[in-house]
């Protein structure tokens, strides 16, 4: 259980979601209730495909690009730290143009590069490929539960924006982002220490 919870958080902050929140509603911003919730639904149900298929596929492509998993490390550290510095130093950004098919931002770019995006691919691999058994198992329902948390967070968005505005969800986007920093540092850390004990 305590495996499941720490999976949970660190895939909660790794997800971004108060950043996801604010592109969300600027994409959405003409859409009607039913409208928001389905591109919602969709959009995390695209994300938990995709992270599914990353959490199972990670070690088998280490082997075959015949990398090692502190390689792999370190790369997906600085590219989380690179993601981290960009959401301190920009906050919520609006990318809303007012042109995109409502059915094609739901996959792209909600789920890709939003929600899932280079940096998380590469935590997503990485942690996946750390994890063996019953703690991918627990790992996966940490994951899942992480992104079920921010489809609700999704659902509520427009409330959440009445009640923080557009600042309080850019304090939010900053703090997440200083977590993925420190998120990021470990895992570069990690496999720097691992690589050295070899």
């Amino acid at each position: 259980m305590i495996l499941i919870f720490t999976t949970g958080v660190k895939f909660f902050f790794l997800f971004a979601p108060f950043f996801v929140v604010s592109m969300f509603l600027s994409l959405t911003k003409y859409e009607t209730v039913k409208g928001r919730a389905r591109i919602a639904n969709r959009a995390v149900f695209s994300a938990i495909c995709i992270s599914l298929v990353l959490m199972f596929f990670g070690e088998p492509l280490f082997g075959v690009l015949g990398i090692t998993l502190d390689s792999f490390r370190i790369g997906a550290g600085s590219l989380l730290f690179l993601s981290a510095v960009s959401l301190v130093s920009d906050g919520v950004r609006n990318h809303a143009t007012g042109t995109e098919s409502m059915d094609d931002v739901a996959v792209v770019p909600l789920a890709i590069p939003t929600i899932i995006g280079p940096a998380t691919i590469g935590a997503i691999l990485v942690i996946g490929a750390e994890m063996h058994g019953q703690q991918l198992f627990y790992g996966i329902i940490g994951m899942l539960l992480a992104l079920l948390v921010l489809l609700v967070l999704l659902h509520v968005s427009v409330r959440i924006e009445k009640v923080l505005g557009s600042t309080g969800l850019n304090i939010l986007s900053k703090i997440t982002g200083l977590i993925l920093a420190a998120m990021a540092a470990q895992l570069v850390f990690t496999g720097i220490k691992s690589f050295l004990e070899l």
